[in-house]
């Protein structure tokens, strides 16, 4: 049996490149968001998950689907799967690190060596859509 880590992700393009976080402790960037809690639907998890991290509030009627990703999950055993639920979204409020999060980062492709390989999934299909350089 397989063990799928379920997870909701924002995703955020200026300027052809994405917003990345990067946790305390970690040299691998990442997608801002997180697991559910109990009974949390995607958008409920975005915006309390994007507000903890980086101190901004999602406007949730501004949230889109954008797709939904899944690949070997990083650190974790072999088997372990990430399936990443990625929504777009605007906000109000000055992003900044918090909780965790040490880091935020603008990647371009370029960057695809220092993200986790569902993140190299999500930047593939950016890439291809023409969002990120």
């Amino acid at each position: 049996m397989t063990n799928v880590i379920d997870k909701v992700a924002w995703i955020y393009v200026v300027d052809g490149k994405v917003l990345g976080a990067r946790s305390t402790g970690k040299d691998t960037y990442y997608f801002p968001g997180g697991k559910r809690e109990h009974g949390e639907g995607d958008a409920e998890t975005l915006v309390r998950e994007i507000e903890e991290e980086l101190s901004v509030q999602i406007l949730p009627e501004t949230i889109a689907e954008f797709g939904s990703f899944e690949a070997p999950a990083h650190g974790k055993a072999e088997g372990v799967l990430v399936r990443m639920t990625c929504l777009t979204a605007d906000f109000t409020g000055e992003l900044a690190p918090a909780s965790e999060i040490e880091e935020l980062a603008w990647l371009t492709y370029k960057d695809i060596d220092r993200v986790s390989a569902v993140s190299v999934v999500i930047m593939d299909k950016l890439r291809e859509m023409g969002l990120i350089s």
